[in-house]
């Protein structure tokens, strides 16, 4: 059996995943993330679902600058839509999420946050849908 076939069969999963806010701001929030083990696929790149908690966690952070929650969550920004689009990947290095209003609304907003690998390299763009909890 390939290591492939192996790490298909298994039925342990695991990973780590660690970004830290760059930038923040009512307009726009820019996140890093560098690329550990725990976010790679069996190919050795970026595991997608890495890109996309990091652009809606980034993405919810932009939201909160504007409206923030109170202690019990209300107007917390709960992600109903994400619509995610892939360009490229890469294997080390950082990942940058960049999230800026495409609509901000008292009810729904929506951002759109590119990820960038090295050299500025577009890697995906997701565009999510926010609403305040209640």
């Amino acid at each position: 059996m390939t290591p492939l076939q192996e790490h298909i069969q298994s039925s342990r999963r695991s990973g780590a995943l660690e970004f830290f806010i760059e930038t923040r701001g009512p307009e726009r929030v820019v996140s890093r993330m560098p690329i550990q083990p725990g976010l790679l696929n069996p190919f050795g790149v970026v595991q997608a679902g890495a890109f996309v908690w990091l652009a809606d966690v980034t993405a919810s952070v932009l939201v909160l600058e504007s409206l923030p929650a109170d202690a019990r969550g209300k107007n917390f920004p709960l992600a109903i839509d994400l619509h995610t689009s892939l360009f490229g990947n890469q294997k080390e290095g950082d990942i940058t999420a960049d999230a800026a209003f495409v609509r901000q609304g008292r009810r729904v907003s929506v951002i759109r946050t590119r990820i960038l690998g090295n050299q500025g390299k577009l890697l995906a763009e997701i565009t999510s849908t926010h609403m305040p909890a209640s």
